[in-house]
């Protein structure tokens, strides 16, 4: 029961950290859409970078990236808590059906481990070369969030046996 309960809340704060996310996003917009801004921009990489052409400096689009980026975090969180409270509905049941019970979580953890890993290392890390900004490289705060992720996604993974019998 233990191993179930530690999953469940493992699951369950990875959905919390989405959702604060989220909520900080939505609430602190301007303040968290800078990042996103020049990061797009690509206005703080290495001055004489070759790179730039990759920037996108269309204030729409870069809003439309941030909306993407929030809505992901949402789902993200969506499915986390959503798949927390079907594994706590099937503590109580044998093996098979609680491991069955993993998949949204599991879809949760992945969308999470994806999104921090392509879109914040892939992506913002090497496309837009953030890397070269001193102000606004989130390659470790990412790297934070794609090893907790990963780490909890792994032991859920594990095979749960029946729980023993009373």
């Amino acid at each position: 029961m233990a191993v179930r309960l530690s999953k469940i809340a493992l699951v369950a704060a990875i959905g919390l950290l989405a959702l604060i996310i989220v909520v900080n996003n939505i609430t602190d917009y301007n303040t968290n859409f800078q990042y996103v801004y020049h990061v797009l921009a690509m206005d703080t990489i290495f001055p004489d970078s070759t790179l730039t052409w990759r920037a996108i400096r269309n204030p729409a689009l870069q809003h439309v990236a941030y909306a993407i980026i929030i809505a992901t975090e949402a789902t993200i969180a969506a499915l986390c808590l959503a798949g927390a409270g079907r594994l706590l509905q099937t503590i109580q049941a044998p093996g098979q059906p609680f491991n069955r019970a993993k998949a949204i979580a599991t879809y949760g953890l992945t969308l999470a481990f994806l999104f921090w890993f392509v879109g914040f290392m892939v992506l913002g890390g090497e496309w837009y070369a953030m890397w070269q900004s001193a102000d606004w490289n989130g390659q470790q705060p990412a790297f934070r969030f794609i090893g907790c992720v990963g780490l909890v996604l792994i032991y859920l993974s594990l095979a749960d046996p029946d729980l023993p019998s009373t």
